[in-house]
């Protein structure tokens, strides 16, 4: 599941790219496919375990570009341990809303990212942040979880003086906002309630199915999860 398009972002082999903050490495396994040199960053080590892990399953399947490779770094996206200009793509995705101080995280990634360099930077819309707050006082005080909501102009001026261009948006994951809808009512510490349970495995299966996805990108027009910027560094 995909929610940076890397063709928009122009992802080719032999780059050296950042995937900041992760997770899981949804955008560290399609970075390695399309050839890039990818370092996967994240401060929780779980995550970075099952990235780790699912890296190496890829390379020894072969499922690696031959120009490719992967690093993954424990580490903080306000303190990149990176030198300047390091980076020829980036994706931070998901990010933002959880940091202290998004202006200094954004900052961060454009001084690691060359000059011409892209970087895609995605984030929930405030539309579903809202409603999913409003239906649980679970969801903005849960211990790390998010702190700030984001409409795309908030983001954009933030971006923009930090030294990027905007050059694209995009809006995905609306059968995501169903998801959170879901466990926002049933409660989000019960991850496992049976409903909960039943639409993340249609997710799952989902990902799979050409008439899921496409569907999904309809709706994505009317109440999508995310939100991407796409920037340029000046």
């Amino acid at each position: 599941m995909l929610t940076v398009n890397f063709d928009l972002l122009d992802v080719r082999p032999g780059q050296i790219a950042l995937d900041a903050g992760c997770g899981e490495g949804r955008h560290s396994f399609e970075f390695v496919k399309r050839g890039a040199k990818v370092f996967s960053l994240d401060r929780d080590m779980n995550s970075l375990r099952k990235t780790r892990y699912m890296l190496s399953q890829m390379k020894n399947k072969k499922m690696f570009h031959p120009e490719a490779s992967s690093q993954v770094h424990s580490g903080d996206a306000l303190i990149l341990p990176f030198n300047d200009n390091t980076f020829d793509r980036i994706i931070c995705s998901e990010v933002m809303e959880h940091v202290n101080n998004d202006d200094l995280a954004c900052r961060e990634l454009t001084r690691v990212l060359k000059k011409n360099g892209r970087i895609a930077i995605t984030v929930p819309t405030f539309i579903s942040e809202s409603v999913f707050g409003a239906l649980t006082y679970e969801y903005f005080t849960s211990p790390g979880g998010h702190i700030r909501k984001y409409i795309p102009k908030n983001l954009a001026e933030i971006m923009n003086r930090n030294g990027l261009n905007i050059y694209g948006i995009d809006f995905r994951h609306s059968f995501h906002t169903l998801y959170w809808l879901i466990r926002s009512v049933a409660g989000l510490h019960l991850d496992n309630h049976p409903f909960t349970r039943a639409y993340r495995n249609f997710l799952v299966r989902g990902n799979s199915s050409a008439f899921v996805q496409k569907a999904e990108r309809f709706f994505d027009n009317f109440f999508p999860k995310s939100t991407i910027l796409y920037g340029i560094k000046k």
